[in-house]
């Protein structure tokens, strides 16, 4: 064999150690202190210090030489943007031609582009801490029922938190496995919403295509100890995902359980679950003035969704009854078909932390264009030793 043909192989071999150099980290990155579980088992991270996420961005590898591996991080920005007629009907059929991209008062040049007929993929993010007002039946009914609206390609990622962040689903099409995941969601001790949001927007950022956050909380976090609202407000504003949030608002219920006299507390009935000789209200919730208890909290929450949604072009929806929750989900899974998603290259450097403005419109008179106006951009260089 040849000396040429030996030098093949001897590249090919360095090509895929290489690749899986790159490929080989955990499936999800966690930058709070809550565990993370797949399947029942925590998701263990070997780097306890990870690189803050990168917004926006694909990784293409750099050529392999003496023991290093460079990741230079190549941007894409991608806007999600609905079009809409006067009597506010979303107007289909667009192409990439009949939209123009202006970033800093620069037009950019379209490098992407997917209309509504491309499949999202969603993330369903659950509460399911003590404070939630529905029963259990009730959320996961009403969530089978939102993926049942959902179009056959749609993939979604099935995610309950409590003092835990739990992934009960990896983004799949098999309606199945997600019924199941829905199904297996419970009520326990703790809220790490923060955490919670940040491990799902870790995870959005590896995916390509159109995707949207679906969060379902009263957007009170307890027991988060890594990661601060401001993080996740942060994360936002990189993040290429459109997020929908639905509150329900739980003050009057807790101010009830932490006004409860303490010389007779009362063990916590989990809504439509049976189960004796639970913690005291006191031991779940805290005492009085303690964490998510405050109109103070309630009122930092009700804003924080607000700002996740306004951030990336999504939608914030009350649900104090079914009903309402029911709707919400309903309107959502109408609006995602509603949705094209442009990509572009930014012609000018980076500067980290700086915010950008971005203004997207179309070549047609009397339209509508709804998209989110800017994003701060942060770029990296890593270099990993293999």
């Amino acid at each position: 064999m040849i000396e040429s043909e030996k030098m093949k192989i001897l590249i090919s071999i360095v090509f895929v150690a290489g690749a899986l150099a790159l490929g080989g980290g955990v499936a999800f990155a966690q930058s709070g202190g809550g565990k993370v579980t797949t399947g029942g088992k925590t998701n263990k991270r070997p780097d306890p210090t990870p690189t803050p996420p990168e917004s926006v961005t694909s990784n293409d590898a750099a050529p392999v030489d003496d023991g290093e591996v460079i990741v230079v991080d190549t941007q894409i920005v991608s806007v999600p943007v609905r079009v809409l007629d006067k009597k506010n009907r979303f107007v289909a059929g667009l192409v990439k031609e009949n939209f123009k991209v202006v970033e800093d008062g620069v037009e950019q040049e379209i490098a992407m582009f997917a209309n509504e007929h491309q499949p999202f993929t969603v993330a369903l993010m659950l509460d399911m801490s003590y404070s939630t007002k529905f029963k259990i039946a009730e959320i996961q009914s009403a969530a089978i029922s939102f993926i049942d609206q959902l179009r056959p390609k749609d993939k979604v990622m099935v995610v309950s938190f409590d003092g835990e962040v739990r992934v009960l689903c990896e983004a799949t099409t098999d309606r199945k496995a997600i019924n199941k995941a829905i199904m297996s969601t419970r009520i326990e001790t703790g809220t790490s919403l923060f955490e919670a949001v940040d491990v799902v927007m870790e995870s959005m950022r590896r995916i390509e295509g159109r995707k949207a956050i679906i969060l379902f909380s009263d957007g009170v976090d307890t027991t988060s100890k890594r990661v601060t609202e401001v993080d996740n407000l942060n994360g936002a504003m990189e993040l290429d995902s459109l997020v929908y949030t639905i509150r329900y608002d739980t003050f009057s219920d807790v101010q009830k359980m932490k006004n409860a006299p303490p010389t007779q507390p009362k063990p916590i009935e989990i809504p439509g679950q049976n189960k004796g000789g639970l913690p005291s209200i006191f031991t779940s919730m805290g005492s009085a003035g303690g964490p998510g208890t405050t109109a103070e909290e309630y009122k930092r929450a009700e804003e924080y969704l607000n700002q996740l949604s306004i951030r990336t072009g999504g939608r914030n929806y009350l649900a104090d009854t079914l009903g309402n929750l029911t709707e919400a989900f309903a309107k959502i899974a109408s609006e995602l078909r509603e949705f094209y998603s442009i990509g572009y290259y930014p012609t000018k450097t980076r500067v980290a932390g700086q915010k950008t403005n971005i203004k997207v419109r179309v070549d047609q008179p009397g339209l509508v264009v709804r998209a989110r106006e800017g994003y701060i951009n942060r770029q990296k260089k890593e270099t990993t030793k293999r």
